[in-house]
């Protein structure tokens, strides 16, 4: 590893403090360095607030250093007025004379406009420093861009003998698959989407929280395909503060297939990811319309022997993870 893939390694770190928090906008991770010595970080605040170079260029107790510094970022800075002023002009600014970038920003109001205003001001650019890490972890972002649709995850736990959930579910609630160390990940995970989409029949027999209650974050905006909208107000869902979002006939054709038209309006709603978490006719749709990016499956030793089987995607898993007695599987569904 050179010095440069050394300090985009550590705002790749920076960045996924901000995962969860920073929805419609990247979160973008940042670092200056001094003498070989990082004298300031950040990373993207809310929306509406500083983005990472800012609060980087901000955290620097002496300003003059500045001027012999390098900074390093994940993403190209943006050159545009959006909530907040363009973070190449407080770069120029500051005769801040070297940047080091992970990868290009593909958004059409920057797209390489950030590094030719750079250039042109004197300062050296370099592009393309760990580019493929950094663009894993701007996976939501650059999906949401290129593809125009949310990143979509569709995570499910699934027994050894490849049941999704029990003959008896209904007379026996709830039934865990997964085990609660797997369980808690699940709520980090859901602190870090922008919103989690489920079925009407996963709503009625299940009546699950859909919260991060098991973890320090935020709840998600939650999606749910009702087709009536007969869902019942006493529900657990409603008694969270989370966004509700009601997919009915009113806003899709049922009679088309649907995961298109979700993704289509959760784009038109600024939503650049999503978990889907059942049931399983909601995760075979998306499967089905092969709109998926990830499947994160939990594969537990327990055994139905009968039940609802679970969703089969033929692609060899890229990670494979042991929580206690469950196996974490991911797979990934080609590039963004």
């Amino acid at each position: 590893m050179n010095i440069h893939e050394k300090y985009i390694s550590r705002c790749i770190e920076l960045g996924k403090l901000g995962i969860g928090n920073t929805y419609p906008n990247p979160s973008v991770g940042s670092c200056i360095v001094y003498n070989n010595k990082i004298i300031g970080e950040g990373y993207t605040s809310r929306p509406g607030k500083n983005h990472a170079e800012i609060n980087a260029i901000n955290s620097v107790k002496i300003k003059s250093q500045l001027k012999e510094s390098t900074l390093y970022v994940t993403l190209e800075p943006c050159s545009h007025h959006g909530k907040t002023p363009p973070c190449t002009n407080e770069i120029i600014k500051n005769k801040i004379p070297r940047v080091i970038i992970g990868t290009l920003d593909p958004h059409t109001e920057v797209s390489g406009k950030g590094i030719k205003q750079l250039e042109e001001a004197g300062i050296e650019v370099v592009l393309g420093v760990l580019e493929n890490k950094c663009k894993d972890h701007h996976k939501r972002f650059l999906t949401f861009i290129n593809k125009k649709r949310p990143y979509i995850i569709l995570k499910w736990a699934e027994t050894n003998d490849g049941f999704i959930a029990p003959k008896t579910k209904n007379k026996i609630k709830p039934v865990w698959i997964s085990n609660r160390h797997s369980r808690q990940l699940v709520h980090k995970w859901r602190s870090e989407e922008q919103c989690l989409i489920v079925g009407r029949k996963t709503i009625s027999e299940d009546n699950p929280k859909l919260t991060t209650r098991d973890w320090d974050g935020r709840d998600p905006i939650v999606v749910i395909i009702s087709k009536d909208n007969n869902l019942n107000n006493n529900s657990n869902i409603f008694n969270s503060k989370a966004e509700k979002i009601i997919i009915s006939n009113e806003l899709i054709d049922f009679k088309k297939p649907i995961g298109n038209q979700i993704t289509n309006l959760l784009y038109n709603r600024n939503i650049i990811s999503a978990i889907v978490e059942g049931g399983v006719q909601t995760l075979q749709t998306f499967i089905n319309e092969n709109l998926w990016d990830e499947i994160r499956k939990f594969k537990s030793p327990l055994n139905f022997k009968n039940g609802t089987k679970a969703p089969i995607v033929n692609i060899n898993p890229r990670n494979k993870t042991l929580i206690v007695q469950d196996k974490l599987l991911v797979i990934y569904n080609n590039n963004y």
